[in-house]
């Protein structure tokens, strides 16, 4: 070491400490290396991508190749700065203090704090550039990286620390917040009807149905003027067939089909005959899979019932829909005038409006895991059927009681408290 000249030591430091930073900058890059990305970039051909991906399906022997390499380079140049400093200074405790501390601050900001940084802001390009290399080490040193691991694999199983690899699979919550995370939507309508689509599996039948009370209907046990007037100003394509009632239920009657009929003499056995078997949907039945169901058996519309078959509300595919793309669909003038806004900016509401409706056109707080609807939810507060004018305090806002029924409230007027 004595005959080489100064200038050639701090050549090869100046080497070492390059190849060290190399090994970190690839460590960094490997390790936050989107693999989503890289799978992509390898399905269009990108060979780096591809060779990334096979370093990242064997991370022991990656992270072997690299962490001997870095630390090997790393005791090179410490031992090298020692003897530089030696030959500068003497061979004494200071000398040794000051080696140490040069090359600890050296190895610090060259090799391990700013390849890292660098690597972390460019994670992707660095992983596909540095596969190669990182791939031909690997076939070279494989003898020495699997000693090593061998007896890191013995230190694992002595301290009883299970190892297990991670899957890579994304939950759905993981998805829905990447999209809303995602830059790529320049609108975001379009990130929101991304967002909605993964709701579709946390909402049931019963949020979004059309409650029974506002069904339309046409009763065969009434006069056969009565029936034409509600045909001729229904609001829907399709409305439900009952007779004396919505328990006796009949079938589906798509409006086309009554024009034939009046074209012929509409009679209450015609409307009978063209009415569709009805299409029974339990409450409970996820919106996804809901979809999947009308795909399926064809369908668009179906009557939703409870546990015990007892009808509660409809709910057609459109519904289903606007909970993505938002509503779309013409509403009847009952279901139009459910909110009305004062003067004072309080909001008059049907209590028969469900509560994810409120949410969404309000940027209200209300709970959606319990009552479908704010009468659910007042009448679940309060134990019984309050008096009107009785006003309750709860999730920052102020209900007051305007109209009840006999068996539910009507119609609560809603202020932000």
């Amino acid at each position: 070491m004595n005959d080489i000249p100064l200038s050639i030591l701090f050549l090869t430091l100046v080497i070492l400490l390059a190849i060290s930073a190399f090994f970190s900058m690839s460590e960094t890059g490997m390790m936050a290396a989107n693999r989503f990305r890289l799978k992509s970039q390898a399905a269009a051909g990108d060979k780096g991508a591809r060779r990334a991906l096979a370093l990242l399906g064997q991370t022991d022997k990656l992270l072997g190749v690299i962490l001997l390499g870095n630390n090997f380079v790393n005791s090179a140049a410490a031992s090298l700065s020692t003897v530089i400093v030696f030959r500068l200074v003497g061979q004494n405790e200071l000398a040794l203090g000051i080696a140490t501390l040069a090359v600890t601050f050296a190895i610090l900001v060259f090799s391990e704090a700013t390849p890292k940084i660098l690597a972390a802001a460019h994670a992707l390009k660095v992983a596909t550039t540095v596969s190669g290399t990182l791939s031909l080490l690997l076939k070279l040193l494989y003898p020495l990286v699997w000693f090593v691991n061998l007896f890191v694999q013995g230190v694992l199983k002595l301290l009883r620390v299970p190892v297990t690899a991670d899957s890579g699979q994304i939950s759905a919550d993981e998805l829905r917040l990447l999209a809303l995370e995602s830059t790529r939507f320049k609108q975001s309508k379009h990130r929101s009807m991304l967002v909605n689509l993964f709701e579709l599996e946390g909402f049931t039948v019963e949020d979004v149905m059309v409650p029974r009370r506002h069904i339309e209907a046409v009763d065969l046990g009434e006069t056969l003027e009565e029936t034409q007037d509600k045909l001729q100003t229904c609001h829907h394509s399709r409305i439900l067939v009952c007779e004396n009632g919505l328990e006796n239920l009949i079938g589906i009657l798509h409006v086309r089909k009554v024009l034939h009929l009046m074209c012929e003499g509409l009679t209450l056995e015609g409307l009978r005959e063209v009415a569709r078997e009805p299409y029974f949907v339990p409450a409970s039945t996820p919106l996804f899979t809901q979809l999947q169901n009308f795909q399926e058996n064809r369908r668009r519309i179906g009557v939703v019932v409870d546990e015990y078959g007892e009808l509660m509300g409809l709910v057609t595919m459109e519904d289903i829909l606007e909970v993505v793309v938002g509503e779309f669909t013409t509403q009847s003038p009952e279901q139009a005038t459910l909110v009305t806004r004062t003067e004072d900016g309080a909001l008059l509401v049907d209590a028969s409006m469900a509560l994810r409706d409120l949410n969404r056109q309000f940027a209200l707080k209300l709970p959606l895991s319990g009552p479908k609807t704010l009468n659910g939810l007042l009448l679940e507060y309060f134990g019984d059927i309050p008096e009107v004018g009785t006003c309750c305090k709860r999730y920052g806002c102020i209900f007051e009681i305007q109209q009840i029924g006999e068996r539910a409230i009507r119609r609560v007027r809603v202020s932000k408290a």
